[in-house]
Parts: structure tokens; C-alpha cells; sequence
């Protein structure tokens, strides 16, 4: 498949992973838009996160999860977690992923 984040899962293109779990994988956004902007992504390919909850309930809860605790992490706890679904609503790589974003970043300690 040639999808850009299937090729991230499967290690093919380098990311900063920031955190993995059994279904999901979460990296730095190679071009952010605010301070913190993470995107969790499913390891097993769904269109957009329409499909990912018909197809794999499961992962789109590990999505969730996953998104949240790193949200924890990076930011302050102000934070959108958010699916673009559909090119006019903006989705650009049709692969299901969450955005998670802040502008104010966790300070480092």
C-alpha cells in the first residue's frame, strides 16, 4: 500500500514516535500548526475514523486512549483532540488519525 502513515507503521519512513500501543502508533507532526501537535495513528489501515469505528471498535477506543495520555503528557491539559473526515472537512492523508493540539506545551522540567 502505498499510504505515507502505513509506511510510518511499518518502519518504511521515519517519524518521532512519541508513543505506541498494541493498535495505535502517535508521532510529532512533521509540519505543526500550534506548540504541541501530535498525530495518533492506527496501525491497520481505515480510510478515515468513520470506517476505523465500523471496521475496529477496539482501535478507535486505544486511539482515544492513547491520544489522552499524550495529550497529558505534551500539554498543559488544555488540548483538541480532533479527526478530519473527508477532504472538504480538510483531511489531506486518507488514512484514519487524530490531531492532538495545544498551545500551551507542558513546560519541561
Amino acid at each position: 500500500m502505498d499510504c505515507i502513515f502505513c509506511k510510518i507503521v511499518r518502519g518504511e519512513i521515519p517519524a518521532k514516535l512519541v508513543g505506541e500501543t498494541e493498535y495505535s502508533i502517535a508521532f510529532k507532526d512533521i509540519a505543526p500548526r500550534q506548540p504541541v501537535h501530535i498525530l495518533i495513528v492506527p496501525k491497520n489501515h481505515s480510510r478515515d475514523i468513520t470506517e476505523l469505528a465500523a471496521k475496529d471498535p477496539d482501535a478507535l477506543v486505544d486511539l482515544v486512549r492513547l491520544g489522552t495520555k499524550l495529550a497529558a503528557e505534551y500539554s498543559t491539559g488544555s488540548f483538541r483532540l480532533s479527526f478530519n473526515t473527508g477532504a472538504e472537512a480538510g483531511q489531506s492523508v486518507f488514512h484514519a488519525h487524530g490531531h492532538i493540539t495545544s498551545t500551551t506545551p507542558k513546560p519541561v522540567q
